[in-house]
């Protein structure tokens, strides 16, 4: 894989990254021996940037990737969040004492001293605000114990106040075929700043593999059945927000323009990709053939025009009235 340069970080990453969220939980059943095996795949094929959260099995996430750490010599890049660890999840909560608590606890989850790149964990928006908060961060890096820090957010709104703040690095935000807007209204802004864009539920939890249907069952724990209209956290998070059976429909109008060879999920891996601002996609996985699955979309060669306009069409005419004014 090419790899892509990761906004002022100067860090070079590889194009697909790995979301650690599935192994740590809230995605149904997972097993440490095939979540490791998983990650070690990953490193493999060439990944070396990693994305997890202090709240992912509650740091579970964290550990096995100081595990991978332990078992391997490649260097590889891991992007942490912090925040949501915050109960009540109110804004007062992301000040100076917390941050450095939620930092320290993921430099001993990692088994690190100083982490690679932080990330305020979608916290309310009022906090992308507040100047404060970017002091602080900026103090932990002054001591050491960060290189970098930046944000995952919900809305782009909240992607271009952040940005505003000079040191912010990197901007998580979830793009994938049924999320066009941060390309027409941030991608720009970000470019200008040097900020790198992490993109998130590329495949809008797995309705993008095209492997779904109407009556496929999700467990208990498995977000995409208690969160589709925003009980436990942002709907937005689970299918994107777009109506499951909407979801559905725009899959089949996207078959049609996969190419030979290729799955679906792997054609829109790589339509994310044919966005240059894009650093990095971070699809979830919890086994090594979803890792090489997921890996093997680098390699498709890059869409056509007639591709990329036949997302467009699909996303203007059954998506975007449901999420562009949302998000």
């Amino acid at each position: 894989m090419e790899p892509r340069r990761l906004g002022k970080t100067g860090n070079l990453i590889s194009p697909i990254g790995f979301g650690a969220w599935a192994i740590g939980g809230t995605w149904g059943a997972v097993d440490d021996s095939t979540s490791l095996a998983a990650l070690h795949r990953a490193l493999d094929l060439g990944v070396n940037f990693f994305d997890t959260a202090d709240v992912y099995g509650d740091g579970h996430s964290e550990q096995l990737l100081a595990r991978l750490r332990r078992e391997r010599s490649e260097p590889f890049v891991v992007a942490t969040k912090a925040g949501r660890r915050l109960d009540p999840h109110t804004a007062a909560g992301y000040n100076r004492q917390n941050l450095r608590a939620f930092v320290e606890r993921s430099l001993n989850n990692l088994g690190l001293e100083t982490l690679d790149l932080l990330q305020l964990h979608c916290p309310p928006s009022e906090v992308y605000e507040r100047d404060d908060v970017y002091a602080a961060l900026d103090e932990l890096v002054q001591g050491g114990l960060m290189r970098a820090y930046g944000v995952s957010v919900e809305t782009v709104q909240e992607a271009l106040t952040a940005i505003q703040h000079p040191h912010v690095s990197t901007v998580q935000i979830i793009f994938n075929a049924f999320r066009l807007k941060p390309a027409e209204e941030l991608f720009a802004a970000a470019r200008k700043q040097d900020v790198g864009i992490i993109a998130r539920v590329p495949l809008a939890s797995g309705l993008l593999s095209g492997k779904l249907k109407r009556d496929t069952a999700f467990a208990e724990d498995d977000h995409r059945r208690f969160n589709r209209h925003g009980e436990a956290f942002d709907r937005g998070e689970t299918f994107s927000g777009v109506d499951y059976g909407t979801g559905l429909e725009a899959v089949e109008r996207l078959r049609p323009l996969v190419p030979e060879g290729a799955t679906l999920a792997q054609f829109a891996l790589r339509w994310i990709l044919m966005f240059p601002e894009v650093s990095c996609a971070i699809p979830g996985a919890k086994t090594p053939q979803q890792v090489a699955d997921n890996t093997a979309a680098a390699a498709l060669p890059p869409l056509t025009e007639e591709q990329m306009k036949g997302v467009q069409a699909v996303y203007d005419d059954l998506i975007r009235a449901q999420v562009h004014p949302l998000w």
